[in-house]
């Protein structure tokens, strides 16, 4: 019995050791999910997260890209540009999360967000609030940087698998048009994409060629 006890006493502290480095490998592979300058998750963390989200009934899913950051890169320079990027991500962040949702970095300065809006009717006036939110000037250094954002949403509703590769496509069209028209936000109507398609993105993307023709 004494010698159990021991051996009890003993692996206690090994114990305690191994649980340290289990939540230590766990918060580094969090962290590693998480885009490090604005802490929001990155594509495949938010991927994950909103398929989860969207489960739910009255999904909308939102996208989001900023108007002239490259100005402010290039005016002020990218500690600013650093600044403007992590700030509307703690906007939309909290945008989100009061409506039922989550938001992630995709990259560059584009963002996604999912909500619940159980009226849709009352999606204008969230899109609306949003960007309200992302537009106020952010101060960088005392100099109130300008903000612009083009954003684009598609509720999920009735929407055939899979669900957010669709919706995710849906929204950037519409916040193409936004963008197309000086900002502001746009609201995709119906599944099916309304523009060509090249190497499987929206043609005129980054990462695309455009070219005339393509499938729908």
């Amino acid at each position: 019995m004494n010698a159990l006890v021991t051996a009890s006493v003993a692996a206690g502290p090994l114990a305690a050791g191994w649980s340290l480095h289990t939540l230590f490998l766990r918060r580094k592979v969090a962290l590693a999910r998480r885009d490090p300058l604005t802490g929001l998750p990155g594509r495949d963390s938010f991927t994950t997260t909103a398929r989860r989200r969207l489960l739910a009934p009255a999904g909308v899913v939102v996208l989001v890209d900023l108007d002239g950051f490259k100005q402010v890169n290039d005016t002020y320079g990218h500690a600013a540009g650093d600044e403007v990027l992590a700030t509307v991500a703690a906007r939309l962040k909290s945008w989100a999360q009061v409506r039922g949702g989550c938001a992630g970095r995709l990259g560059g300065d584009e963002f996604a967000a999912t909500i619940t809006c159980p009226t849709l009717r009352d999606l204008p006036c969230e899109l609306h609030t949003l960007a309200d939110l992302l537009c106020v000037p952010v101060t960088f250094r005392d100099t109130a940087l300008p903000v612009g954002a083009s954003i684009g949403a598609f509720p999920v509703a009735g929407l055939p698998d899979p669900v957010l590769h669709r919706a995710l496509r849906r929204a950037d069209e519409a916040m193409y048009a936004a963008k197309r028209d000086g900002g502001g936000w746009r609201i995709a109507d119906g599944p099916v994409p309304a523009m060509t398609t090249t190497n499987g993105r929206r043609t005129g993307r980054s990462g695309t060629t455009a070219r005339s023709g393509g499938s729908r």
